[in-house]
């Protein structure tokens, strides 16, 4: 209890000088509106009258004398030759936008619970599979969205080598968390190298899983580097929707045109933060991986983890103690010795593998649809 007060505290300290430099020094102001990324300017009402050639009726007595009882919406056609001017995106403008049951079979049978180990393990595996779906759900869309920025930041980026390379490491970087969790290729295959007849050992268990902490960070560190470029192709999209509608045929609203242009830069925060969003929740779990699972940052050896004990009090219960009391410290006790860095290790283990898999799979999914269904 006096770590977990200790934590609130820390907890709380962080979050008001987080709110107290919000004003003066904003990582989502200096991600958004650092001025290297560009939003499209809708064209006026009035620009488009003038490539229609038409003016504005001045009031109702001209609109009486044209034969107009009622002021109509101004329509334009599709392939009026309009363009969309730039500026840099503000902070004006983004202000405006709307192995874990193996714990619980000696804790039980200390606490006498044998007749609910398999109730235990299936709660668990329920659980697990009800997070496991809450979270594939929460990580679909921003994976679609993720594929179509991808690929068109490689669309506009084809002279760019370097920065392609980046974008195609950085879509991959999923694929390399599974590796990196998938035994017999990576654990096996560094721990156990083959190297003539003889299999040779490149690095220890915690080696490898100090190894395999650092990776993540490196590639979350990569993700969050092509941020921009990513939020930037997303912005293009003004322009390839208005070249769209260039292409149809028949005549449309000006006020439509306007909506489609300025609905672009009004959803980027949004875009920003399903891009980010499984980059933070995969970093936090790392970090967390690394502090209650009890690893290393270093490549030598790490320490052992104690055993499950269960937790005894601090003396003799008084007569005066009521069985409240009693009752919370079995609870505290119960908890104590199910939280292990063992059972941590396997929890947040399993939340960073399945999020890399959701990524992975909806936004292949979402490369398969924007490039072979969305145009057909």
């Amino acid at each position: 209890m006096a770590v977990l007060g200790v934590q609130l505290v820390v907890t709380l300290l962080t979050a008001t000088l987080m709110h107290r430099l919000a004003p003066h020094c904003s990582f989502a102001r200096w991600l958004l509106c650092n001025g290297s990324l560009f939003r499209y300017k809708h064209p006026s009402e009035e620009e488009l009258r003038a490539l229609a050639g038409k003016q504005r009726p001045r009031g109702k007595r001209e609109r009486w004398a044209n034969g107009c009882s009622e002021e109509k919406p101004f329509c334009v056609p599709r392939d009026a030759p309009f363009q969309l001017e730039t500026c840099p995106l503000t902070a004006m403008d983004a202000l405006g936008l709307a192995s874990m049951t193996q714990n619980l079979e000696p804790l039980l049978k200390m606490q006498g619970w044998d007749w609910a180990l398999p109730l235990a393990k299936l709660a668990i595996r329920v659980g697990l599979a009800v997070l496991g779906s809450l979270l594939g759900a929460f990580l679909t869309f921003p994976g679609l969205r993720l594929a179509q920025t991808h690929r068109d930041a490689l669309t506009m980026s084809e002279d760019r080598p370097m920065l392609q390379f980046l974008l195609h490491t950085s879509f991959l970087s999923p694929l390399f968390i599974l590796w990196l969790w998938t035994k017999p290729i990576a654990r096996d295959l560094l721990h156990q190298a083959p190297f003539g007849e003889t299999p040779f050992s490149l690095l220890s268990d915690s080696a490898f899983d100090s190894l395999r902490l650092w990776m993540i960070v490196a590639l979350c560190l990569l993700r969050l580097a092509v941020t921009r470029p990513h939020l930037q192709a997303y912005l293009c999209l003004a322009k390839s929707r208005v070249e769209q509608l260039r292409r149809e045929a028949g005549r449309i609203e000006a006020r439509e045109i306007q909506r489609r242009v300025v609905r672009v830069y009004c959803y980027v925060t949004v875009v920003s933060l399903q891009y980010l969003t499984p980059l933070i929740l995969t970093l936090n779990c790392t970090l967390l991986l690394k502090t209650l699972g009890g690893y290393s940052w270093g490549l030598g050896p790490a320490l052992p983890l104690s055993p499950v004990q269960a937790a005894a009090p601090d003396g003799p219960a008084g007569p005066k103690e009521d069985e409240a009391q009693q009752a919370a410290a079995r609870i505290t006790g119960a908890l104590g010795g199910l939280l292990t860095p063992l059972f941590l290790r396997c929890v947040l283990a399993f939340l960073i593998w399945w999020t890399a898999a959701s990524q992975l799979l909806s936004s292949l999914f979402g490369l398969y649809f924007h490039q072979q269904l969305a145009g057909s």
